[in-house]
């Protein structure tokens, strides 16, 4: 069977089902419809046309699998993204909290041929300007843990901002305005089971994060 080039809405499809993948979640097209903020139908045609084009495949209990050619698909797109973050951060100077959703408007025109031109240029990174590994790197996280599961007076380096927070433009904002980057050091100062939050001393300041948010931020203890 004939493999096309993925269109990007199956690019954006494949991206987010390898990422799941990745994090050991068991893919089905309800958290899809969920993650896409799409309506079950829409999802439901796309991915037939996946199976049929050979990117995935789909089990009789509606479970969904990459075939090796969506694996490859996924990592050339995630791979693309990334460099672009990384093209508008260094050499654009893009805010960091805004490089993800332009990003995701360039990702689908980056060429062959300039993607190898970008690696070059940026020495080949392993992670993203948000900490998440390049495909091929995952080992490099394999021991960060979620900020959540941290205890109070723990002292941290934060490392990595999952990709299921990038999406939230609102959030990336409030995160870079707090300092809470890849790179910068904090300490946990408190909790509070009942509200479910976080607080967390990072350049002098007490900033509070919801458990949620905290368990899709990775930390390396100091």
């Amino acid at each position: 069977m004939e493999i096309k080039t993925p269109s990007p809405t199956i690019e954006d499809y494949l991206g987010i089902i390898y990422t799941l993948f990745r994090d050991n979640e068991e893919v089905y097209g309800a958290r899809l419809a969920e993650l896409l903020n799409v309506s079950a139908p829409t999802v439901t045609i796309t991915l037939r046309r996946m199976a049929r084009d050979g990117w995935i495949t789909i089990s009789p209990g509606k479970k969904i699998q990459l075939t090796t050619e969506g694996i490859k698909a996924a990592h050339a797109v995630i791979r693309r993204h990334m460099l672009t973050e990384w093209m508008l951060a260094k050499i654009l100077n893009v805010p960091w909290s805004e490089i993800h959703k332009e990003a995701d408007k360039l990702e689908h025109s980056i060429s062959n041929d300039v993607e190898k031109n970008l690696t070059a240029a940026l020495q080949a990174p392993v992670l993203c300007p948000h900490g998440n590994p390049m495909p091929g790197s995952e080992e490099v996280s394999n021991k960060w843990l979620p900020l959540g599961k941290c205890q109070t007076n723990d002292h941290v380096v934060i490392r990595r901002i999952h990709e299921l927070l990038e999406d939230d433009h609102d959030l990336l904002i409030f995160l870079e305005e707090n300092l809470i980057l890849p790179g910068n050091t904090a300490i946990i100062s408190g909790s509070d089971t009942l509200k479910d939050t976080l607080n967390l001393l990072i350049e002098k300041s007490t900033v509070k994060l919801d458990l949620k948010t905290a368990n899709n931020i990775f930390v390396e203890k100091l």
